[in-house]
């Protein structure tokens, strides 16, 4: 019987090490699946997290998890979004930002529009019965939602409502298990800025100067979401409807506040302010810092900036309305 040489030995010690390792990467990985299940476990799972094969923005391959659902949040009704009529109180609409401020989409506000924008062009409603023109079917949506408005829905109040999405339509988050770096920052306007715990999409700039331009006003519900036909509801703010996190993968006793969501570049996603109610004054332009024992992660910024996240710090992965496509964030999606 042959003895064992030591290179043989020393071969069947670095495979049983590279076994070792790799078993102790899988199981990192498989632990960090769990927390993330049940960080979403309020959302209106379709499927439930899995590790996929990801290409990121910036060309990156690794490994993503990957998460389908429904673009429906099962603790409130989203809504409502434009008043019927100018006489209405802020109940009955949604909110608008403007410099940086928010501002109840009541009545008076749809009636003051020309005033407060310094354009007589504005006019939403019917000067006799005070009667509020908005979109309401599917294909005033579409025809008013759209880059280039429809010219017959010009100087309209835009709301699509979620009913007017297919019922068997999803969205499917394909996200870094670990955040890799990126040679300059990532704009938000392709992926989103990331996904709220909820499952709902926390989503890049809305399109503020091209909704204005046509005199029209898109509102956004209290929570700071609205509708589209291609992604469903959406946020575009972060406001207080945001507060009952699970805070699966937040530090315990953590001041930086509540986790919201996890970023389209896997960092974490806080609530605007800490714990104790202050506004990091250290964040960079993507809405981001390090410190108080956490590694870096993103703020959200304040509800009336429409900037959830300034920009992302590393590469992207991917948001898709097909849930058997592979996320390849380095090809950008065509425009819908």
């Amino acid at each position: 019987m042959m003895r064992p040489t030591i290179h043989s030995l020393k071969l069947a010690f670095l495979v049983g090490l590279a076994t070792f390792a790799t078993a102790g990467i899988a199981q990192a990985s498989q632990d960090k699946i769990t927390d993330i299940a049940a960080f979403f476990q309020g959302a209106d799972l379709v499927k439930a997290p899995q590790i996929v094969d990801c290409t990121l923005s910036e060309g990156a391959r690794t490994r993503c998890f990957s998460i389908t659902v429904r673009a429906d949040p099962q603790s409130y009704t989203p809504g409502p979004w434009c008043p019927g009529n100018i006489a209405d109180d802020a109940d009955s609409g949604g909110i608008w930002f403007k410099d940086g401020q928010v501002h109840d989409v009541d009545g008076t506000f749809i009636k003051n529009l020309a005033e407060f924008y310094g354009d007589a062009k504005w006019q939403l409603f019917d000067p006799d019965t005070g009667k509020i023109r908005f979109t309401g079917t599917l294909q005033a949506c579409q025809a008013a939602a759209r880059p280039d408005v429809d010219p017959a829905y010009q100087n309209y109040c835009v709301q699509c409502l979620p009913e007017y999405m297919l019922e068997d339509a999803t969205m499917t988050y394909v996200i870094p298990l670990e955040p890799q770096a990126a040679n300059r920052v990532q704009p938000t306007q392709f992926s989103g800025s990331g996904v709220a715990y909820n499952g709902i999409r926390l989503d890049g700039p809305a399109p503020i100067d091209a909704i204005l331009a046509a005199h029209t006003i898109a509102p956004f519900d209290d929570c700071g979401g609205h509708v589209n036909p291609h992604v469903g509801y959406h946020y575009h703010a972060v406001t207080d409807c945001l507060q009952q996190s699970p805070a699966t993968l937040g530090p315990v006793g953590s001041q930086h506040g509540t986790q919201i969501g996890i970023a389209m570049d896997g960092f974490q996603i806080f609530s605007h302010l800490t714990q104790t109610g202050v506004e990091p004054d250290d964040l960079d332009s993507c809405n981001g810092h390090e410190g108080e024992g956490l590694a870096y992660h993103y703020h959200a910024g304040t509800a009336g900036s429409n900037a959830i996240l300034g920009c992302l710090a590393a590469q992207a992965g991917c948001a898709l309305e097909d849930d058997n496509a592979l996320c390849n964030a380095s090809v950008r999606p065509p425009r819908p």
